[in-house]
């Protein structure tokens, strides 16, 4: 039976990820990651082609009206937080695979369009698709198939937990991720609103991309 609330948070989630199976099929095959650098403005407008067709869905982007200035303040120090981590849980056992990574460069020349729609996709897009996929929808709806009826507040250790273990093995860093994963989930469920989630979500991929972009460690990308 098609359900259109679960639809409408899986299918930007799921185009998002078959473009990055795509991506890795393609290198298997014999392709060189500079024949690919296009491929992640087309995923990321297929991703916000869908967002905008399906807005009328998520009721859970209505804006927060009486949420005080604190929950955006911590969601922002939380962004943070989790920069700091993803930079520095690099131990052996911390990482799972290897990222290709993305460099800009061509000729040694950045290539400002590619570095735009990196920065736009990570801190403006991603946070967007993945709160919907991970928090509102997966994580609610572990906790009750109804997923729109409940309460973030109310998610049990369960839902909590295996929603915090998938978001890390979805990772390449997936210590790091685990604790992004942590840090986002209690967001949620404290401030009762996806904004917060959201917010420190950009907030980690936003820096993220700017100290990319300054010290060149592409492979974060």
């Amino acid at each position: 039976m098609f359900d259109r609330a679960n639809f409408c948070r899986i299918a930007p989630f799921g185009a998002y990820v078959f473009f990055m199976v795509l991506e890795d099929v393609l290198l298997k095959f014999g392709w060189e990651a500079n024949d690919l650098r296009m491929l992640y403005a087309v995923k990321i407008t297929v991703v916000i082609g869908l967002l905008w067709a399906m807005r009328s869905a998520y009721s859970e982007l209505h804006w927060p009206i009486n949420s005080s200035f604190r929950t955006w303040v911590i969601a922002i120090i939380a962004g943070i937080l989790v920069f700091v981590a993803w930079i520095n849980l690099l131990a052996d056992w911390m990482v799972m695979g290897e990222a290709v990574g993305f460099d800009p460069r061509d000729n040694n020349e950045m290539d400002w369009f590619l570095v735009t729609v990196r920065l736009i996709g990570a801190a403006l897009v991603v946070p967007v698709m993945e709160e919907l996929f991970w928090r509102s929808f997966l994580m609610r709806w572990l906790a009750h198939p109804n997923f729109l009826a409940v309460n973030p507040a109310q998610v049990g250790v369960k839902a909590f937990c295996i929603t915090a273990i998938l978001f890390a093995i979805a990772h390449s860093l997936w210590f790091a991720g685990l604790f992004a994963g942590i840090v986002y989930n209690m967001l949620y469920m404290r401030s009762g609103t996806l904004w917060s989630p959201i917010l420190a979500h950009a907030t980690t991929n936003g820096i993220l991309g700017i100290w990319i972009i300054y010290t060149g460690n592409w492979g974060f990308w």
